[in-house]
């Protein structure tokens, strides 16, 4: 799978970013995402995801991880096929202080709650939500599975 990594501001390690792409690769094989799709993650403050958050979400607050999966078709969107095309995932974007603050709230490793956070969008990109009961359980259930088949525990 093709990862384009932005950091807007310097803000995670280089050994952190190669950990990640290897943890959404693995998730990608496990899910059967074909090795050509491809998809962003960018590395946020709290002060960017408020924005995005409020003008994509309506909700005046920061958060933690955002994705915009590029797959779904909006409304009154024309679905453009081609067989040279890439399988283009979308976007998953992470405010690295809150990644930070929850790792610590939680007692854990700052890459754990990146690998989390970064499997939760990616887990979004490919359709699973937790609107509903049934949905939270089967989304959150797959993330345990990925993130401890990986090896990455709490």
């Amino acid at each position: 799978m093709i990862i384009d990594f932005i950091d807007e501001n310097n803000f995670v390690k280089e050994e952190d970013v190669i950990e990640i792409e290897k943890l959404l690769s693995f998730a990608a094989k496990v899910e059967g995402i074909e090795e050509s799709a491809e998809l962003s993650v960018t590395f946020v403050d709290d002060s960017r995801i408020h924005e995005i958050n409020l003008e994509y979400r309506g909700k005046d607050q920061p958060t933690d991880v955002i994705s915009f999966a590029m797959e779904e078709m909006g409304e009154g969107e024309l679905a453009i096929y081609g067989e040279d095309l890439p399988t283009i995932l979308g976007d998953i974007i992470i405010s690295i202080p809150r990644t930070i603050a929850q790792a610590e709230e939680y007692g854990h490793s700052f890459i754990r709650e990146l690998g989390f956070l970064s499997v939760h969008g990616f887990l979004h990109l490919l359709g699973y939500d937790h609107e509903t009961e049934d949905d939270e359980v089967k989304m959150f259930t797959k993330q345990k599975e990925i993130l401890d088949e990986y090896g990455i525990r709490r």
